[in-house]
């Protein structure tokens, strides 16, 4: 018996710490991501907070309410008495009644669409499919026939042993409300711009109308839950193994104590390996931002052999032309920041140095679609050095701060200097959204 309740309380315990670790993580994800601006989002996980707008909104099914995402249900009560057959204190078999109620489900749906998240420096599209949704409750109410909305969104026919009661309840994403979004950003494949939507390998992905306090305040509330219950789980796994496998009365505290010292001590490097992990996720999301530099600078550079070839087509180069396109070409590779090497330049002034000093390109076809693919390579590579710097500058700020610091300095993590390119020019995504 004693052998099985430790089995038992050690079961429990070790659950109870696992699932400490994972709200731990959670709460980090949320606290780790930086929070970008609409316009600093390209490709990775990130963290956005802005309102909900839409061009063409729905209208939620109970409340009606204009929204961009609704989930209702209707439940109705029921009320039956059965009869059970029971043995009284002196062994003669009895018959009573008892009163059983409950409520079952009889009507209910959702519906959702792409919408656009807003802050003050634009717009992003959230395709909501997938995504764990919290949003406002805007009915939660019961009623009797004798409610026009019984009949009027409820179904015609009552459930067997129905009392009559209906239950409407139904949960919104409303137009304008504030939201916080956390989700694995993409390239739109209509426009240069990004987008949020599901990935499988994506650590979360959030849509909430709370905040991010709030958020990492309920995270850190079932935090302290799973570690107190496992703590009374460990101490009272101690004290009951003590009181079976002893006679006497008196409890010796020695085994609760070594429990307690056992819990922190496997406590202790779960924490430091959490930490160590969302560390390590920061500077994962550094090297994925990087790297789409690294892609679009050369992608970039093998669209410059085009442009100089359709610039000679026209008469011999200009020398400011040609010392722009030299150094052009010179950035075939991206230099990390903080080694040495030339910083970025845009390709804006480029073109525009290009038009004025032939001005018959504006006429020719193949020059209109080079330009054009040449600035949104552009804006590829502005929006992943947004994103580069928004992580690093979070990332370095963890790495000062304690206890992060320790962890880091164990595991010989450095701070990153942010990228300082220039001359580069974003187009903003418009659309005529809803009132």
């Amino acid at each position: 018996m004693s052998i099985l309740w430790i089995i038992i309380s050690t079961l429990g315990a070790i659950g109870c710490l696992i699932m400490t670790f994972h709200t731990l993580r959670k709460k980090r994800l949320v606290d780790d991501v930086p929070t970008s601006k609409t316009q600093g989002v390209f490709i990775g996980l990130s963290e956005l907070k802005g309102t909900v707008e839409s061009d063409v909104p729905l209208t939620s099914y109970l409340a009606g309410v204009r929204c961009v995402y609704y989930i209702w249900q209707i439940d109705e009560q029921w009320s039956r008495t059965v009869a059970e057959t029971y043995t009284d204190s002196k062994g003669h078999a009895q018959t009573r009644t008892r009163t059983e109620t409950g409520w079952n489900r009889v009507d209910g749906g959702k519906q959702s669409i792409p919408f656009y998240l807003k802050d003050d420096t634009g717009i992003i599209r959230v395709i909501p499919d997938g995504a764990n949704i919290k949003g406002n409750t805007v009915m939660n109410k019961t009623c009797t026939p004798a409610d026009p909305l019984y009949f009027g969104k409820g179904p015609a026919t009552r459930i067997p042993n129905s009392t009559q009661r209906r239950r409407f309840s139904e949960t919104v994403l409303p137009l304008h409300a504030a939201l916080y979004v956390i989700g694995q950003a993409r390239e739109r494949q209509d426009v240069v711009a990004a987008e949020i939507a599901r990935d499988k390998n994506a650590a979360m992905f959030l849509i909430s109308t709370r905040t991010e306090k709030q958020i990492s305040s309920h995270f850190q509330l079932w935090l302290w839950f799973w570690l107190i219950f496992g703590l009374i789980i460990a101490i009272g796994g101690a004290i009951g193994w003590e009181m079976v496998g002893k006679s006497s009365a008196v409890l010796d505290w020695q085994s609760p104590a070594v429990a307690v010292g056992v819990f922190f001590a496997v406590l202790l490097p779960g924490w430091v390996w959490t930490v160590y992990n969302s560390l390590v996720h920061l500077r994962n999301m550094l090297e994925q931002g990087w790297s789409q530099v690294d892609v679009q600078l050369k992608r970039r550079y093998d669209l410059i052999p085009n442009l100089e070839n359709l610039v000679k087509g026209y008469r011999a180069h200009e020398s400011v032309t040609q010392q722009l396109l030299a150094e052009l070409r010179s950035q075939a590779e991206a230099t990390p920041p903080g080694v040495a090497g030339a910083d970025f330049k845009g390709i804006s002034p480029v073109l525009r140095a290009v038009v004025e000093q032939y001005p018959d390109l504006k006429a020719s076809e193949s020059f209109l679609r080079l330009q054009k693919e040449l600035a949104d390579t552009e804006q590829r590579i502005a929006l992943a050095r947004d994103y580069f710097n928004n992580v690093a500058t979070f990332y370095n700020t963890r790495l000062e701060i304690i206890p992060d610091r320790f962890v880091a300095t164990l595991a010989g993590m450095k701070p990153r200097v942010l990228m300082s390119a220039s001359e580069f020019e974003r187009a903003p995504v418009t659309i005529k959204l809803a009132a």
